[in-house]
Protein backbone atom coordinates (compact mmCIF):
# COMPACT_ATOMS: atom_id res chain seq x y z
CA UNK A 1 0.00 0.00 0.00
CA UNK A 2 1.58 2.88 -0.93
CA UNK A 3 0.38 7.07 -0.26
CA UNK A 4 0.38 7.49 -4.49
CA UNK A 5 -2.59 4.32 -3.94
CA UNK A 6 -4.54 6.07 -1.18
CA UNK A 7 -4.90 9.80 -3.12
CA UNK A 8 -6.17 7.71 -6.11
CA UNK A 9 -8.61 6.18 -3.92
CA UNK A 10 -9.48 9.37 -1.94
CA UNK A 11 -9.69 11.46 -4.71
CA UNK A 12 -11.54 9.39 -6.80
CA UNK A 13 -13.96 9.71 -4.23
CA UNK A 14 -13.82 12.90 -3.21
CA UNK A 15 -14.35 14.44 -6.84
CA UNK A 16 -16.76 11.97 -7.95
CA UNK A 17 -14.71 10.01 -10.95
CA UNK A 18 -11.58 8.58 -12.16
CA UNK A 19 -10.69 11.87 -14.67
CA UNK A 20 -11.31 14.35 -12.23
CA UNK A 21 -9.65 12.62 -9.62
CA UNK A 22 -6.32 12.56 -12.84
CA UNK A 23 -6.65 16.12 -13.46
CA UNK A 24 -6.35 16.83 -9.17
CA UNK A 25 -3.15 14.34 -9.68
CA UNK A 26 -1.97 15.81 -12.79
CA UNK A 27 -1.85 12.40 -14.31
CA UNK A 28 -3.80 10.32 -16.44
CA UNK A 29 -6.98 8.30 -15.83
CA UNK A 30 -5.29 5.15 -16.74
CA UNK A 31 -2.43 5.34 -14.02
CA UNK A 32 -5.38 6.65 -10.99
CA UNK A 33 -7.29 3.28 -12.25
CA UNK A 34 -3.73 1.35 -12.08
CA UNK A 35 -3.18 2.46 -8.69
CA UNK A 36 -6.51 1.80 -7.59
CA UNK A 37 -6.38 -1.84 -8.49
CA UNK A 38 -3.11 -2.38 -7.39
CA UNK A 39 -4.56 -1.33 -3.95
CA UNK A 40 -7.49 -3.70 -4.74
CA UNK A 41 -4.79 -6.86 -5.59
CA UNK A 42 -2.95 -5.73 -2.71
CA UNK A 43 -5.90 -6.63 -0.38
CA UNK A 44 -7.53 -9.12 -1.96
CA UNK A 45 -11.07 -7.11 -2.54
CA UNK A 46 -12.97 -4.64 -4.50
CA UNK A 47 -13.10 -1.70 -3.13
CA UNK A 48 -15.81 -0.32 -6.23
CA UNK A 49 -18.85 -1.55 -7.38
CA UNK A 50 -18.30 -1.71 -10.92
CA UNK A 51 -22.03 -2.66 -11.55
CA UNK A 52 -22.40 0.76 -11.87
CA UNK A 53 -21.86 3.81 -13.67
CA UNK A 54 -20.36 5.90 -11.65
CA UNK A 55 -17.81 5.63 -9.15
CA UNK A 56 -19.55 4.03 -6.06
CA UNK A 57 -17.93 2.36 -3.35
CA UNK A 58 -18.20 -1.19 -1.67
CA UNK A 59 -18.55 -1.62 2.10
CA UNK A 60 -14.70 -2.56 1.83
CA UNK A 61 -14.06 0.36 0.06
CA UNK A 62 -15.96 2.76 2.89
CA UNK A 63 -13.40 1.35 5.57
CA UNK A 64 -10.82 1.76 3.20
CA UNK A 65 -11.79 5.52 2.24
CA UNK A 66 -12.00 6.54 5.94
CA UNK A 67 -8.57 4.83 6.36
CA UNK A 68 -7.16 6.31 3.54
CA UNK A 69 -8.16 9.54 4.52
CA UNK A 70 -6.38 9.45 8.07
CA UNK A 71 -3.36 8.64 6.35
CA UNK A 72 -3.29 10.73 4.34
CA UNK A 73 -4.06 13.85 6.84
CA UNK A 74 -1.47 12.51 9.38
CA UNK A 75 1.41 12.28 6.24
CA UNK A 76 0.46 16.27 5.68
CA UNK A 77 0.24 17.05 9.44
CA UNK A 78 3.69 15.35 10.13
CA UNK A 79 5.35 16.72 7.08
CA UNK A 80 4.20 20.65 7.89
CA UNK A 81 5.26 20.07 11.85
CA UNK A 82 8.72 18.33 11.38
CA UNK A 83 9.24 19.75 7.94
CA UNK A 84 10.85 23.31 7.26
CA UNK A 85 9.35 25.38 5.13
CA UNK A 86 11.78 25.46 2.37
CA UNK A 87 11.78 21.92 1.85
CA UNK A 88 7.43 21.67 1.62
CA UNK A 89 6.61 20.82 -1.43
CA UNK A 90 3.23 21.32 -1.71
CA UNK A 91 0.68 22.75 -4.42
CA UNK A 92 -1.91 25.44 -3.10
CA UNK A 93 -4.65 26.51 -4.97
CA UNK A 94 -5.92 30.08 -3.49
CA UNK A 95 -9.39 31.68 -4.90
CA UNK A 96 -9.23 35.67 -5.16
CA UNK A 97 -11.62 38.11 -6.02
CA UNK A 98 -10.48 41.00 -8.80
CA UNK A 99 -9.79 43.53 -5.98
CA UNK A 100 -7.47 41.23 -4.05
CA UNK A 101 -5.73 40.83 -8.05
CA UNK A 102 -5.41 44.53 -8.17
CA UNK A 103 -4.05 45.45 -4.82
CA UNK A 104 -2.01 42.73 -2.55
CA UNK A 105 -2.14 39.40 -4.37
CA UNK A 106 1.38 40.10 -5.86
CA UNK A 107 2.67 41.08 -1.97
CA UNK A 108 0.94 37.59 -0.77
CA UNK A 109 2.49 35.58 -3.69
CA UNK A 110 6.41 37.19 -3.05
CA UNK A 111 5.83 36.04 0.91
CA UNK A 112 4.83 32.93 0.09
CA UNK A 113 7.66 32.23 -1.74
CA UNK A 114 10.09 33.50 0.28
CA UNK A 115 8.69 31.23 3.22
CA UNK A 116 8.33 28.10 1.24
CA UNK A 117 10.25 28.58 -1.77
CA UNK A 118 9.16 24.74 -2.73
CA UNK A 119 5.54 25.61 -2.16
CA UNK A 120 3.40 25.94 -6.17
CA UNK A 121 0.55 28.46 -5.28
CA UNK A 122 -1.86 28.51 -8.45
CA UNK A 123 -4.34 31.60 -8.20
CA UNK A 124 -8.03 31.51 -9.26
CA UNK A 125 -9.43 35.21 -9.85
CA UNK A 126 -13.20 34.97 -9.69
CA UNK A 127 -16.54 36.31 -8.60
CA UNK A 128 -16.68 35.56 -4.63
CA UNK A 129 -19.89 33.06 -5.09
CA UNK A 130 -17.88 31.35 -7.62
CA UNK A 131 -15.15 31.06 -5.39
CA UNK A 132 -16.76 29.94 -2.59
CA UNK A 133 -18.89 26.97 -4.31
CA UNK A 134 -14.89 25.77 -5.87
CA UNK A 135 -14.00 25.73 -2.55
CA UNK A 136 -16.82 23.48 -1.32
CA UNK A 137 -16.03 21.34 -4.43
CA UNK A 138 -12.45 20.80 -3.51
CA UNK A 139 -11.76 23.06 -6.30
CA UNK A 140 -9.53 25.28 -4.46
CA UNK A 141 -7.25 24.84 -1.01
CA UNK A 142 -8.49 28.73 0.42
CA UNK A 143 -10.20 31.40 -0.69
CA UNK A 144 -9.90 35.53 0.55
CA UNK A 145 -13.65 37.20 -0.60
CA UNK A 146 -16.18 39.63 1.38
CA UNK A 147 -17.05 38.31 5.03
CA UNK A 148 -20.89 37.90 4.22
CA UNK A 149 -20.66 33.60 3.66
CA UNK A 150 -21.37 33.19 7.15
CA UNK A 151 -21.11 28.95 7.79
CA UNK A 152 -19.90 26.86 10.29
CA UNK A 153 -17.71 24.17 8.37
CA UNK A 154 -15.98 26.68 6.45
CA UNK A 155 -13.79 28.30 9.46
CA UNK A 156 -12.74 32.09 8.16
CA UNK A 157 -10.22 34.88 9.38
CA UNK A 158 -10.12 38.31 9.06
CA UNK A 159 -7.48 39.28 7.05
CA UNK A 160 -8.23 42.91 6.72
CA UNK A 161 -11.20 45.56 5.39
CA UNK A 162 -11.42 48.46 3.61
CA UNK A 163 -14.06 51.78 3.08
CA UNK A 164 -16.51 52.14 0.18
CA UNK A 165 -17.74 55.52 -1.46
CA UNK A 166 -20.40 57.04 -4.09
CA UNK A 167 -18.05 58.30 -7.09
CA UNK A 168 -19.23 59.91 -10.49
CA UNK A 169 -17.91 61.88 -13.29
CA UNK A 170 -17.06 65.52 -12.16
CA UNK A 171 -19.92 67.75 -12.30
CA UNK A 172 -22.48 64.42 -12.69
CA UNK A 173 -24.60 65.43 -9.42
CA UNK A 174 -24.20 68.86 -7.69
CA UNK A 175 -20.61 69.21 -6.60
CA UNK A 176 -20.26 69.49 -2.46
CA UNK A 177 -24.23 68.35 -1.71
CA UNK A 178 -24.73 65.85 1.27
CA UNK A 179 -27.12 63.31 -0.36
CA UNK A 180 -29.21 61.04 1.62
CA UNK A 181 -29.57 57.82 0.59
CA UNK A 182 -33.03 57.45 -0.84
CA UNK A 183 -31.79 60.61 -2.97
CA UNK A 184 -28.75 58.68 -4.65
CA UNK A 185 -31.53 55.62 -4.88
CA UNK A 186 -33.43 58.18 -7.70
CA UNK A 187 -29.87 58.08 -9.51
CA UNK A 188 -28.98 55.56 -12.24
CA UNK A 189 -26.31 53.71 -10.20
CA UNK A 190 -23.68 51.40 -11.29
CA UNK A 191 -23.68 48.24 -8.90
CA UNK A 192 -21.98 44.75 -8.03
CA UNK A 193 -24.13 41.68 -9.10
CA UNK A 194 -25.20 39.06 -6.31
CA UNK A 195 -22.11 36.73 -7.47
CA UNK A 196 -19.93 39.47 -6.06
CA UNK A 197 -19.17 39.33 -2.35
CA UNK A 198 -19.24 43.27 -2.08
CA UNK A 199 -22.30 43.41 -4.48
CA UNK A 200 -24.14 41.13 -2.22
CA UNK A 201 -23.43 43.46 0.71
CA UNK A 202 -24.25 46.40 -0.45
CA UNK A 203 -27.50 45.10 -1.61
CA UNK A 204 -28.23 44.11 1.55
CA UNK A 205 -27.28 47.12 3.22
CA UNK A 206 -29.51 49.04 0.91
CA UNK A 207 -32.40 47.14 1.77
CA UNK A 208 -32.04 47.22 5.10
CA UNK A 209 -32.30 51.22 4.68
CA UNK A 210 -35.35 50.72 3.26
CA UNK A 211 -34.06 51.63 -0.06
CA UNK A 212 -34.60 49.89 -3.31
CA UNK A 213 -33.02 51.98 -6.37
CA UNK A 214 -35.05 52.72 -9.55
CA UNK A 215 -32.35 52.39 -11.62
CA UNK A 216 -29.25 49.89 -11.87
CA UNK A 217 -26.44 48.86 -14.03
CA UNK A 218 -24.77 45.32 -12.87
CA UNK A 219 -21.36 45.78 -13.34
CA UNK A 220 -19.54 42.64 -12.24
CA UNK A 221 -16.04 44.19 -13.48
CA UNK A 222 -14.76 46.61 -10.69
CA UNK A 223 -12.38 48.26 -13.61
CA UNK A 224 -15.36 48.43 -16.04
CA UNK A 225 -16.94 49.91 -13.13
CA UNK A 226 -14.53 52.87 -12.98
CA UNK A 227 -14.59 53.25 -16.67
CA UNK A 228 -18.07 53.54 -16.70
CA UNK A 229 -18.38 55.50 -13.98
CA UNK A 230 -15.16 58.12 -15.18
CA UNK A 231 -17.23 58.68 -18.34
CA UNK A 232 -20.85 59.84 -16.79
CA UNK A 233 -22.85 56.86 -17.13
CA UNK A 234 -23.82 56.77 -13.46
CA UNK A 235 -22.78 56.50 -9.66
CA UNK A 236 -20.34 53.73 -8.44
CA UNK A 237 -19.85 51.85 -5.03
CA UNK A 238 -16.43 51.69 -5.55
CA UNK A 239 -13.51 51.28 -2.49
CA UNK A 240 -12.40 54.43 -1.44
CA UNK A 241 -8.54 54.55 -0.67
CA UNK A 242 -6.66 52.91 -3.63
CA UNK A 243 -9.26 54.79 -6.04
CA UNK A 244 -7.85 58.02 -4.75
CA UNK A 245 -5.39 58.76 -7.76
CA UNK A 246 -7.98 59.09 -9.91
CA UNK A 247 -10.04 61.92 -7.77
CA UNK A 248 -7.06 63.89 -7.64
CA UNK A 249 -6.49 63.87 -11.02
CA UNK A 250 -9.94 64.72 -11.36
CA UNK A 251 -11.06 61.54 -13.01
CA UNK A 252 -13.50 60.54 -10.22
CA UNK A 253 -15.77 62.73 -7.70
CA UNK A 254 -16.54 61.40 -4.41
CA UNK A 255 -20.34 61.98 -4.00
CA UNK A 256 -21.31 62.40 -0.08
CA UNK A 257 -23.73 60.51 1.07
CA UNK A 258 -25.19 59.61 4.40
CA UNK A 259 -25.36 56.69 5.57
CA UNK A 260 -22.16 55.78 4.20
CA UNK A 261 -21.68 52.25 2.99
CA UNK A 262 -20.51 49.54 5.25
CA UNK A 263 -17.20 48.75 6.18
CA UNK A 264 -16.00 45.51 4.28
CA UNK A 265 -14.21 42.96 5.92
CA UNK A 266 -12.03 40.65 3.79
CA UNK A 267 -11.36 37.00 5.44
CA UNK A 268 -9.86 33.69 4.25
CA UNK A 269 -12.14 31.05 4.30
CA UNK A 270 -10.99 26.87 4.15
CA UNK A 271 -12.43 23.48 4.92
CA UNK A 272 -12.43 22.44 8.28
CA UNK A 273 -10.97 19.09 6.80
CA UNK A 274 -8.17 20.74 4.91
CA UNK A 275 -6.57 22.47 7.57
CA UNK A 276 -2.59 21.97 8.12
CA UNK A 277 -0.06 24.30 8.80
CA UNK A 278 0.90 25.60 6.07
CA UNK A 279 -2.31 27.02 5.23
CA UNK A 280 -2.50 28.52 8.83
CA UNK A 281 0.53 30.16 7.81
CA UNK A 282 -0.57 31.33 4.72
CA UNK A 283 -3.47 32.96 6.27
CA UNK A 284 -1.62 34.70 8.52
CA UNK A 285 0.74 35.86 5.39
CA UNK A 286 -2.43 36.89 4.34
CA UNK A 287 -2.65 39.04 7.61
CA UNK A 288 0.67 40.52 7.07
CA UNK A 289 0.22 41.21 3.43
CA UNK A 290 -3.21 42.63 3.06
CA UNK A 291 -3.62 46.15 1.82
CA UNK A 292 -6.07 47.61 -0.72
CA UNK A 293 -4.96 51.08 -0.60
CA UNK A 294 -2.71 50.98 -3.49
CA UNK A 295 -3.85 49.40 -6.87
CA UNK A 296 -1.33 48.75 -9.67
CA UNK A 297 1.24 49.92 -7.18
CA UNK A 298 -0.33 53.42 -7.08
CA UNK A 299 0.12 54.83 -3.84
CA UNK A 300 -3.24 56.57 -2.31
CA UNK A 301 -0.75 59.23 -0.40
Amino acid sequence: MTFKQLEALYWVVQLGGFSQAAQKLHTSTSAVSKRVHELEAGFDLELFDRSQRTARLTEKGEEMFVLARKLLEHRDAAIDQIGKPEVIERRVRIGVTEFTAMTWLHKLVEAIQRYYPKVTIEPDVDASGNLKEKLLADELDLVLVPDVFAQAHLPSHVVGEFSSVWMCKPGFVEPGKIFRLHELASRRLLLQGSKSGAGMAHNSWMKSQGVQPSDVIIVNNLVAMMGLTASGLGIGCMPEKCLAPMVARGSLMVVPCTPAPPVMKYVAMYKGDQRSTLISSIVMLSQECCDFTRMFEISSS
